[in-house]
């Protein structure tokens, strides 16, 4: 299993009229935690698109525990636990500050050709530096 952590900080535009991180909000924390874990690895987005290489969201999944708020610092922990195939699974888990967790949750990309806009297998650089850390 891979795992990193990343932390953000809950700007005032992100919090609805109670006062708390607005719900939609965190489908964007959680692109930060992948991205992140990615870079982490030795793989940026950037690098993978400049590859012809896209990785469109296929299913979002979360489960709310408890709320999030204004300039709260969050840690999102970010876990790949299997070897990529033509798709790619992160787990998530989202902490505050007094480190109680706030949300649970998971999204499943797809790895596709940008020219043919068809499902492609994960590029070996990724099977790789995943290959050092999960067994």
């Amino acid at each position: 299993m891979y795992t990193s952590e990343t932390t953000v900080r809950v700007r005032y535009s992100e919090t609805d009229q109670m006062g708390y991180c607005y719900y939609g909000n965190y489908a964007q924390f959680y692109e930060i935690g992948r991205v992140e874990t990615l870079r982490k690895l030795g793989v940026s987005y950037k690098s993978l698109e400049e590859k012809g290489v896209m990785l469109p969201v296929l299913d979002f999944k979360i489960k709310y525990l408890k709320p999030a708020f204004y300039d709260d610092e969050l840690t999102i922990r970010t876990q790949i636990k299997e070897i990529p195939s033509a798709r790619i699974h992160f787990d998530y888990e989202m902490y505050n500050q007094r480190g109680e967790k706030i949300n649970e949750g998971a999204t499943t990309l797809v790895f596709v050709d940008k020219n043919t806009m068809k499902p492609m297998p994960a590029p070996s650089e990724i099977i790789e530096k995943l290959n050092q850390h999960i067994q």
